[in-house]
């Protein structure tokens, strides 16, 4: 068990690191290109990587629809009605009960818009899934995830609005193994354009 805890806490370090480097570096495809293969380092290498130890996705790699530059855009957060930002509970299995709060929402340029929630567990954090005209037929049928800030994805913004880049959309946990019980895109973060950028089936 302290092992688990100890390999979890170098595994979110890793997380936080690959992700300022992304921030970091100027030139924004070079900075996903980077991702895409630190990522793939932890997800076949790492004591915590979601995949099963058969798993051939440990020898190729994780699959990408080839990046888009025009998926990378400021969003502004337009804030919500109170009456909307009664708790969002979502059963996490090992994890508990996960509180979401609506917290604001992001247009998306493409169309549509998607709803930006401030997770009330690990100190709090902003989550942004998103399940779009992929799921199920491209992409993971329970959609995406943006941004998880609670868990070190963070790509960037002011105090009034949010980067949000799809081609970093990638797949939770519970994609690869039944172990993980994921929140998943509730109504408010579902699109249904295709998004052809980011981690694919």
């Amino acid at each position: 068990m302290t092992s688990s805890r100890l390999t979890l806490v170098d595994w979110r370090r890793r997380v936080g690191e690959m992700y300022s480097e992304v921030r970091s570096e100027g030139d924004r495809e070079a900075a996903w290109l980077r991702w895409r293969v630190a990522r793939d380092e932890l997800f076949q290498h790492h004591a915590q990587s979601p995949l099963l130890a058969d798993d051939p996705l440990r020898g190729s790699g994780l699959p990408f629809w080839p990046y888009d530059p025009a998926m990378r855009f400021e969003a502004d957060l337009v804030p919500v009605d109170d009456d909307e930002t009664e708790p969002r509970l979502v059963d996490a299995g090992g994890d508990g009960t996960i509180e979401m709060h609506l917290t604001g929402r992001v247009e998306l340029p493409l169309g549509g818009t998607l709803d930006v929630w401030w997770l009330h567990q690990y100190g709090g954090g902003i989550f942004v899934p998103l399940r779009d005209g992929t799921s199920g037929d491209g992409s993971y049928g329970g959609g995406r995830y943006l941004l998880d800030t609670a868990k070190g994805s963070w790509l960037g913004g002011t105090d009034s609005s949010i980067t949000l880049d799809l081609n970093f959309a990638y797949h939770p946990s519970c994609r690869y193994n039944p172990r993980w019980q994921c929140p998943l895109a509730p109504p408010g973060n579902t699109i249904t354009r295709r998004i052809e950028a980011g981690e694919r089936l």
